[in-house]
């Protein structure tokens, strides 16, 4: 059975998952309409899935422990961006965000000796492990093109790599 607390923070992770699924699919939106970079429009959208998945997981987790996982109002996320690259270092800032929010979490979960919880997060910690060095992978590969228009195009075939790999490790 979860304490109050932890069912209240278990509920603001399942907030930030999601907002991270809208705002990833905020990217996705804009990234649709921007030319040539169908990939990682589709990389994008891929995300907000991803996000959407973690936030049922996080609802069945506390609901199946006698908690009731509540559906939160969401802030409309930031629905344009200057360049790619700024799209790609919000996607790392944000990952950093999540990874803290699932830190904290961790930490409680151990304050109150609450290990079935401590255990189910660890799961969560080593997704952010993930998706922290593939964000910043992602931006490292853009800082590098700079404003090159055939690099862009590299870059957008590229992305397709990363999602082969990523969708075979998502069913590990």
């Amino acid at each position: 059975m979860l304490s109050q607390k932890m069912k209240d923070a278990l509920n603001e992770q399942v907030k930030v998952e999601a907002q991270s699924s809208q705002v990833y699919l905020a990217m996705a939106s804009w990234a649709e309409i921007q030319p040539g970079i169908d990939n990682v429009t589709s990389f994008f959208y891929r995300q907000s899935d991803e996000e959407r998945q973690h936030m049922l997981k996080l609802i069945h987790f506390i609901n199946d422990r006698g908690g009731f996982a509540s559906i939160p109002n969401l802030e409309a996320p930031m629905q344009t961006y200057p360049s790619i690259n700024h799209a790609f270092k919000s996607l790392l800032e944000h990952e950093i965000m999540v990874s803290q929010s699932i830190n904290n979490l961790v930490e409680l979960s151990l304050n109150e000796k609450d290990y079935t919880t401590h255990n189910f997060l660890q799961w969560y910690v080593a997704e952010q492990i993930e998706e922290e060095a593939l964000a910043r992978t992602l931006l490292d590969k853009l800082e590098l093109i700079g404003d090159e228009k055939s690099g862009l195009y590299l870059f957008d075939k590229d992305i397709l790599g990363v999602m082969v790999v990523s969708s075979n490790d998502a069913g590990q």
